[in-house]
């Protein structure tokens, strides 16, 4: 059989396969160079750490070559910045939190929220912090916006914002001041994925520096005297005389609200009317007093038609009273706009736009009286004080988030553990104790105490006498000018302090004694009282009830508490109540000593 001769092939492909033998042969040739360069560096450095002789030049050189060929390509810095990078890498993993499973014993408050706050540019920043990240369906916390009513949180929800899982992060959110969704009145909560489902892990919280927001900052005068008073107005020029600090003064809804016309004022998508002639007259009373260097505690009462204005009531207030005031309504939406539109506008016409200037307002009276001052039908104290709470939130960031320097205050009267469920009214220190707690639970706010400590029963204007009612322990049934230092000293226990750890402004809005037991008794009634209320030290103001008798208290409660009696005659309160903050003091109060048994 003959051989077929092979084809000697020529051309282009088979100078590429020519080409690519050589190269494929200098290539191995180079590798087997480097390995033996290499090798001879290991023997040479193992040679030398045996009996100590220098490198050979040779080899030396081959090195510095090699090196030399890797500084052309990688860049030491850039070595340097891998490893870095790779050490970053490194610690991060090592420091990661831990991943938690959720549990029903820690699902509920796994995450905190350490602050919910007004920051620049109208945001809201809600700062999240956590013991590890929780195990769930995606790598994302989502945070939710509930109104202050609504207690439960529901799978059914939809989240306003979601972020990265970690152990301390924050949600930025659009605050959207005065509009019909505002976020200024409402709690938020944070949540996470689970088994397809939205699952709350934090207690809600909300925003807690509503001043933030304000237009104004009006806080009050400056003040060497703690002296206020409950004014007439129609002798309003006896308070220079007097040389009167403070003034507090009454604003009944029905006196300022109106179905129609006057001032209409538009806030959260709803328009609301005031009535022009009585705002205008709060405007020269309230003008008049800064004019004479006197600042203001305006108290907000709802008397509001329950009728014409239904919203404003709560719902368990609106029948069978015979108060004259109701608890204010938290509990659905149109009462939180209506109370949040109500302490708007107060705040914003009497802080620095020329109708005058109020630095405290009060929520209600003597909150824990509840058929005689606040009513609501008969609950418990619980439910009862978390109405109040709502509703005191609300106005507090209405007020401060249009005037940041002013402050808001809850009213209690003496009864302080007098065991009144038997009368159908509350205790005044349970009261505070379950407004308190809630208010730091759901963030902290720098809420005031505004007490009325008069003497128990209110005839008994010798109050400094012995009495079953009366004692200097945190226990005593009631609080009086007597032992005014149990609710001072109760009111500087921590968890009553302020968000920076201080007493809260206390004032004592309400207090007064009756002459019905004769002019001297009520004038050193008045002296003793001053004198403990600026020895006590925690008192910022005293409003004394008040500068002329009321015929009508006179003749249903037989008090006369006045300065002058109904026909303008000074009373012997008058002198000490004028002199007692000046160099006369001791003139005047000398009288006093052998009525109370006592120097003071």
């Amino acid at each position: 059989m003959k051989r077929k001769k092979r084809r000697l092939r020529t051309g282009k492909r088979a100078r590429r396969n020519r080409r690519l033998v050589i190269l494929t042969g200098l290539a191995a040739l180079a590798a087997l160079v480097f390995v033996v360069v290499m090798i001879a560096t290991l023997v040479v450095r193992m040679k030398r750490s045996e009996d100590g002789l220098a490198d050979e030049p040779i080899l030396e050189a081959s090195l510095e070559e090699h090196e030399t060929r890797q500084v052309e390509y990688v860049n030491p810095s850039i070595l340097k910045d891998i490893v870095e990078g790779g050490k970053s890498v490194s610690r991060a993993l090592s420091e990661r939190p831990a991943t938690v499973d959720m549990t029903p014993e820690n699902t509920a408050e796994f995450a905190n929220i350490g602050s919910c706050t007004i920051v620049e540019g109208g945001k809201v920043e809600i700062a999240v912090t956590s013991e590890g990240i929780p195990r769930s369906d995606d790598k994302y916390y989502y945070l939710f916006e509930q109104p202050t009513y609504d207690d439960e949180f529901s799978a059914e929800l939809e989240p306003i914002s979601k972020i990265y899982k970690g152990d301390d992060t924050s949600f930025s959110i659009d605050l959207k001041k005065g509009a019909a969704d505002s976020r200024l009145f409402s709690k938020f909560r944070v949540a996470v994925k689970k088994d397809g489902e939205f699952v709350s892990i934090s207690h809600p919280k909300y925003i807690t520096n509503p001043g933030a927001c304000a237009g104004g900052n009006y806080g009050g005068m400056s003040h060497n005297s703690i002296k206020g008073i409950l004014p007439y107005p129609l002798r309003l020029s006896e308070l220079a005389d007097l040389g009167v600090n403070y003034c507090s003064y009454n604003i009944p809804l029905s006196h300022i609200l109106t179905t129609s016309g006057g001032i209409e004022y538009s806030y959260g998508g709803v328009t609301y009317h005031f009535n022009a002639q009585v705002m205008n007259n709060y405007d020269d009373l309230f003008r008049k007093l800064n004019s004479m260097g006197i600042d203001i505690a305006a108290i907000i009462l709802n008397d509001a038609s329950t009728a014409a204005f239904p919203e404003i009531t709560h719902p368990s207030a609106r029948s069978g009273s015979t108060a004259p005031y109701y608890m204010f309504n938290a509990s659905d939406e149109r009462g939180v706009k209506a109370c949040a539109a109500i302490g708007s506008f107060l705040a914003g016409r009497y802080s620095g736009s020329g109708h005058g200037n109020v630095s405290m307002w009060i929520i209600a009276n003597e909150v824990n009286a509840r058929k005689e001052y606040n009513f609501m039908q008969h609950v418990d104290v619980g439910t009862y004080t978390a109405a109040y709470t709502r509703a005191f939130r609300v106005f507090y960031n209405a007020i401060k988030s249009q005037n940041a320097g002013a402050k808001v205050y809850i009213p209690i009267d003496q009864r302080w553990t007098y065991n009144t469920e038997k009368t159908g009214d509350y205790d005044a220190k349970d009261v505070i104790d379950i407004f308190a707690d809630s208010i730091s639970a759901h963030g902290n706010i720098d809420w005031g105490l505004a007490a009325h400590p008069y003497s128990f029963p209110n005839g008994n204007t010798a109050f400094w006498n012995p009495s079953k009612h009366v004692n200097h322990t945190e226990s005593t049934p009631c609080i009086t000018m007597e032992n005014i230092d149990v609710l001072t000293g109760y009111m500087q226990k921590e968890h009553m302090l302020d968000t920076q750890g201080r007493v809260r402004s206390i004032i004592l809005s309400e207090v007064g004694y009756s002459s019905t037991s004769g002019e001297a008794v009520q004038a050193a009634a008045f002296a003793y009282a001053y004198t403990k209320m600026v020895q006590n030290g925690h008192i910022d103001a005293l409003m004394l009830s008040r500068q002329v008798d009321a015929g009508d208290e006179i003749a249903a409660l037989g008090l006369a508490l006045g300065l002058e009696n109904t026909g303008g005659g000074h009373k012997m309160i008058y002198n000490v109540f004028k002199y007692i903050d000046t160099d006369k003091r001791n003139e005047v109060v000398a009288f006093a000593y052998d009525i109370v048994g006592k120097t003071f």
